[in-house]
């Protein structure tokens, strides 16, 4: 089984036990994050139907994109997403600075957070923030990455849609982040994989 680890080579409940350790006055969370694009090239699903009827779906294939990164706490179900135009080491900087604004990470919450191996998550000009503490996943294995299963639920109010233009797919995606917010319990069942460490809020 493959085993995630820190970029001290720690497993992930090493590298947890390793910040709590050396913070131990403060509050540790354990986060994942991934990044979902998305556009007007349409997601198809199949639908519900009287037996006899088939559905019928308006669509148009255009290839215009936007980024959608969703962060997850699986042990509480919280969730934060933020959508941009694109993927880079200096976007990237930007949303870890985002993100430790609204967790509250510092000198009293420090955060682990799981990411994949991506180019501008790795850059050497990716400016980390007071507070967070970086996991990278093994290569090619999004099967442990929790933030993976946010996007079946994310994606529930695009598919087999037709959208006039990008800025409507992204208001409709926007509200479905903040409902998805709301709805920690459902955010809890399906990314808290079963050997996810657990952390002990004091």
């Amino acid at each position: 089984m493959r085993q995630l680890r820190s970029s001290s080579k720690k497993t992930l409940p090493e590298a947890v036990a390793a910040v709590q350790a050396a913070y131990p006055a403060a509050t540790v969370e354990l986060w994942s994050e991934d990044e979902h694009r998305i556009g007007l090239k349409p997601i198809i699903r199949r639908v519900w139907r009287k037996k006899g009827q088939r559905p019928i779906i308006s669509v148009q294939h255009r290839y215009k994109w936007t980024y959608l990164y969703g962060f997850v706490c699986p042990q509480s179900g919280h969730t934060f997403w933020l959508l941009l135009p694109t993927v880079a080491a200096y976007v990237w900087s930007a949303v870890l600075a985002e993100f430790a604004a609204a967790t509250g990470a510092g000198p009293n919450k420090r955060i682990v957070l799981v990411i994949d191996q991506a180019g501008w998550h790795i850059s050497d000009e990716v400016v980390i923030p007071e507070g967070l503490h970086v996991v990278y996943l093994p290569p090619y294995s999004p099967e442990l990455q929790p933030a993976e299963h946010l996007w079946s639920l994310s994606d529930e109010a695009l598919v087999n849609q037709h959208f006039t233009d990008l800025e409507a797919l992204i208001d409709t995606q926007a509200e479905r982040c903040r409902r998805l917010r709301e709805q920690s319990e459902l955010i809890h069942r399906h990314t808290h994989f079963h050997w996810w460490p657990e952390i002990t809020i004091s």
